[in-house]
């Protein structure tokens, strides 16, 4: 079936929700910010309990890892995703959950084959990227010492 641009166009509309983007934006700024309040808490909370400024720094994002993980696992990550958008794109909690959600995805072909494997297919180019940019840079600043 060929159609025209103005059929297509006419789908698209009728197929397309309709979004708020004042609203779309407020809500996503919101629960980012929730997100960031939630790592300045467990921060706090770390610097209470006695640690270091440099290991409470370390801790929080072990943490908010952890838990973009848990969330993850237990299918409650995507439905925040779901409402609040690019709100749950918040650096460390939205790679925690691309990578971990690459790996709850394929759990049923096996720990090795499924979880494991289909865990590195975010993870790993992100890694490779990050050490070859990482090796460039400090070539780069050698040359120019």
């Amino acid at each position: 079936m060929k159609l025209t641009k103005e059929q297509y166009s006419e789908i698209y509309r009728r197929h397309t929700n309709k979004s708020n983007l004042v609203k779309d934006c407020l809500w996503a700024f919101f629960v980012g910010g929730t997100i960031c309040l939630i790592g300045e808490f467990f921060r706090n909370f770390y610097l209470s309990r006695g640690l270091s400024e440099q290991s409470a720094a370390t801790a929080v994002p072990i943490t908010m890892v952890f838990l973009g993980v848990a969330l993850t696992a237990l299918r409650v990550y995507h439905k925040i995703a779901n409402k609040a958008g690019a709100g749950t794109l918040v650096p460390i909690t939205g790679f925690a959950n691309a990578v971990s959600s690459a790996a709850v995805e394929f759990k049923a072909e096996g720990i090795i084959l499924g979880t494991c494997v289909k865990m590195f297919t975010i993870a790993g180019p992100v890694i490779a990227c990050g050490t070859s940019a990482s090796i460039v840079y400090g070539l780069i600043l050698l040359l120019l010492d």
